[in-house]
């Protein structure tokens, strides 16, 4: 990549479709974001929430219904895709089965009449920097899937972007595989210093090579925030249950003061820590993450509850624990280590002090 990496802004961006049994659909929905210059951010969400049209709108394959799309300080929302500088690495890849790997790779730089030589140069350690060093002679379909993928990538990155764009290019490929290319498509993304939007479906994916996670909803951005962030402190019931497990409890604040809250759950209480001011009657609703919950023997613990099920994970054991009308997860990790708890066993369950969230603003200290 030459020059300095490049900052993208959506300005109150929307997608609206005709539809002819349900009229107007709107994809996305007046989204502001700014996108910083070198920065991985990837689009996450479920089927249908407007990340791949908002990858399509920034790629210039999709015209805003309304607002404005940002390179740098140029407005290029009515600019069409081969007159912005991006890279775009499909999800079924779009590579040409009649041509070798070198020719396509090679085809952006055709398109831009590229100097022989120097075409030649280019395609040589692009192919290099993707481990595909030697394979410019083979055909597409004499490659495997993980190959195909690096073909895609080198073809996008060879013509050198100022904006690489991936939409869910890893869902073809098996678990083993996804993990070994997530990993060097950020390694390579930090490498080139390029601007990268990245869409998947895939929270562990998203949650391992992104510098930030905006995830989607109904066309809306629900939350921005760094993996840890949006982990640690969701802002919504639905931001809290699609990064990662979370048991959401309804639970009364009981008693306040300054560095604590005493919260109720099901007539236990308990005592945590914060700096939240939370009036003393409020019910608010509180995230317990899976694996901050703690399993003890029957007539210890917080709270008194009854193993539905129990499923061994090698690394883990997840339990769903019965607890009045709740049914709260856990998980469980060492399995080796500690007593095992079958379907039909009475436990105590230990809720947490600290590693507890309120969801909001009223987030509690961890």
């Amino acid at each position: 990549m030459t020059g300095s990496p490049m900052s993208i802004r959506l300005d109150g961006v929307s997608a609206v479709f005709p539809h002819d049994r349900r009229g107007d659909v709107t994809a996305v929905k007046d989204v502001t974001l700014d996108i910083r210059p070198g920065e991985f951010l990837t689009l996450l969400g479920a089927s249908g929430c407007g990340k791949t049209t908002l990858l399509r709108m920034i790629a210039g394959f999709q015209r805003p219904t309304k607002g404005k799309v940002f390179f740098g300080d140029a407005d290029v929302t009515a600019h069409p895709a081969n007159q912005r500088d991006v890279g775009f690495v499909f999800q079924n890849y779009a590579l040409f089965p009649h041509l070798s790997v070198f020719e396509n790779v090679a085809y952006g730089l055709r398109v831009k009449r590229t100097a022989g030589d120097e075409m030649q140069r280019r395609v040589l350690a692009t192919l290099s920097q993707v481990g595909l060093g030697g394979m410019g002679d083979r055909m597409i379909n004499e490659l495997s899937g993980g190959q195909q993928q690096r073909v895609a990538l080198a073809r996008a990155i060879v013509i050198e972007p100022g904006v690489l764009l991936f939409d869910e290019p890893l869902s073809n490929l098996d678990a083993m595989l996804r993990v070994q290319m997530r990993t060097e498509i950020a390694r390579l993304q930090k490498q080139l210093e390029i601007t990268t939007v990245y869409v998947t479906h895939d929270q562990e994916e998203a949650m391992a090579i992104s510098d930030r996670i905006v995830i989607m909803n109904a066309g809306q951005i629900e939350q921005i925030g760094s993996a840890e962030d949006l982990y640690l402190k969701p802002r919504s019931a639905f931001v809290a249950s699609f990064l990662g497990e979370a048991n959401l409890l309804d639970v009364d604040v009981v008693d306040a003061g300054m560095d604590r809250l005493t919260l109720s759950f099901q007539g236990h209480r308990w005592d945590v820590a914060t700096s939240s001011r939370v009036p003393i009657g409020s019910r608010v609703q509180a995230v317990v993450r899976p694996e901050a919950l703690r399993i003890s023997a029957e007539g210890s613990g917080t709270v008194q509850g009854q193993v539905v099920s129990s499923t061994y994970l090698g690394a883990s054991i997840r339990y769903q624990i019965s607890v009045g009308p709740r049914h709260l997860q856990v998980l469980q990790s060492d399995p080796l280590i500690g007593e095992r708890y079958p379907p039909g066993t009475a436990v105590g369950l230990i809720l947490p002090h600290r590693k507890i969230q309120l969801l909001g603003d009223r987030v509690v200290t961890l």
